[in-house]
């Protein structure tokens, strides 16, 4: 069995696997991901609007009657007093989602700035019997956990440095990883990142054409 994994724009990631098809951080840097049907759930790692468009959110949830919405206990918060249901998933917890596992991790979003008030992250494994583990750290390098075979690795924000970034794919050790939270770079820019955590990172980072099959 494989896992497949389909890259939607910036942080959003639909994983495939098991019985599953699962949405991470539908946010608004994040394009064709209100067009899905037949989703079992849409889980959001923190409240920045580039991980959760608060827009065409309600739109895509009708479009999936009976889909789980779940996000970090802040964040499914404010989507409940806006009038979606949503319920918080806890850094530590396990919940099943069709045929998968989902276990939240962290807790914390990374430093910004030391004005900036630090907000609630978790990071997210989404993993199935037989199938890679793939792990979304959402806006934290914190979080290490193990067994991880698919790296989803934020290569380019406001609250992080490439320095940052090797020492994270290094520490998680997954021999595999997708590049996401690439939204604010350009081609060239990005190419430079990419190259520099596979060379730095020992990690075999692989470009999205589509949809990846692991």
């Amino acid at each position: 069995m494989t896992m497949r994994v389909t890259h939607f724009g910036h942080s959003c990631l639909l994983v495939e696997t098991g019985a599953a098809r699962v949405l991470l951080d539908p946010g608004t840097l994040s394009h064709g991901f209100e067009e899905l049907e037949g989703l079992d759930a849409i889980l959001v790692t923190h409240s920045h609007p580039d991980h959760v468009d608060l827009e065409r959110l309600p739109t895509l949830l009708e479009a999936n009657d009976g889909v789980l919405l779940r996000a970090e206990p802040a964040t499914a918060a404010s989507l409940a007093e806006s009038g979606l249901d949503a319920a918080p998933v806890h850094p530590g917890e396990s919940f099943p989602v069709a045929g998968a596992t989902v276990t939240a991790a962290g807790g914390r979003h990374a430093v910004i700035h030391a004005d900036v008030p630090r907000i609630g992250n978790v990071g997210l494994l989404v993993s199935a019997e037989g199938e890679p583990t793939l792990f979304h750290p959402g806006d934290s390098y914190e979080a290490v956990p193990g067994g991880v075979d698919v790296l989803a690795v934020p290569v380019n924000a406001p609250w992080a440095a490439l320095k940052e970034t090797v020492d994270f794919v290094r520490a998680v050790g997954a021999p595999v990883g997708v590049p996401i939270h690439d939204g604010l770079l350009a081609a060239p820019g990005r190419a430079i990142y990419g190259n520099q955590v596979r060379s730095l990172g020992g990690l075999d980072l692989r470009e999205f054409d589509g949809a990846l099959e692991f």
